[in-house]
């Protein structure tokens, strides 16, 4: 029995040793053997964790910075200002653009037709409507219509004003979120309340 697992290991060990032969003779370098000879090297990619060869394979890392809140504040003749400064910025290496856009009502709140803030007038104090516009970059404002009381989807697929380049374009890699509303007229004083949620669906701008 011994002599059977001496044999055994003996003929792994030769067979490690012709792997390893045939490995090393695959790495050797091509070489010219003439004046004017040519010689091919291949260019091999492996992306890794930290940008080093032999490195944990790792693709490349989404970075894309929303909004955490998109604030509204209605005056009491119902005039609304909304924050000018929004923005998503792409802090990723590769391109990235908005794919979906999608709006949820909060609790006890619904979505209603977006447009002139005396559209509302006739509803009901506390009824908690609300229209919502938003366009991001240059592109064109998508809105709420009355289909749907819980939620609607404003954006779907990216177009005009979705796309962002890598980090490394700092001219390129920031869209403004311009965003506007109405609300019905709220009996009592309100602050920072959630009345909805907006979702954005962030996807490579890739081939």
């Amino acid at each position: 029995m011994k002599k059977h697992l001496k044999k055994f290991f003996a003929l792994t060990m030769a067979l490690c040793l012709v792997l390893s032969l045939s490995v090393a003779a695959s790495a050797a370098s091509n070489e010219a053997t003439v004046s004017g000879g040519t010689a091919t090297s291949a260019v091999s990619l492996s992306s890794t964790a930290d940008g080093s060869i032999g490195g944990d394979p790792a693709a490349t890392k989404m970075s894309v910075t929303v909004p955490t809140v998109l604030p509204i504040a209605v005056g009491t003749d119902g005039t609304v200002s909304v924050a000018t400064d929004t923005k998503i910025v792409n802090n990723s290496y590769g391109a990235v653009k908005v794919e979906t856009v999608s709006i949820q009502a909060g609790s006890n709140w619904s979505l209603t037709a977006f447009g002139d803030k005396a559209t509302l007038a006739g509803e009901k104090v506390d009824s908690n409507k609300l229209g919502f516009a938003i366009t991001l970059g240059g592109g064109a404002q998508k809105a709420t219509d009355a289909s749907n009381a819980s939620a609607q989807t404003l954006l779907n697929g990216a177009v005009e004003g979705c796309f962002m380049t890598g980090v490394g374009d700092t001219t390129g890699n920031t869209i403004a979120v311009n965003y506007n509303a109405i609300v019905t007229p709220v009996s009592e004083a309100v602050t920072n309340t959630s009345i909805a949620s907006v979702l954005f669906v962030i996807q490579w701008d890739a081939v």
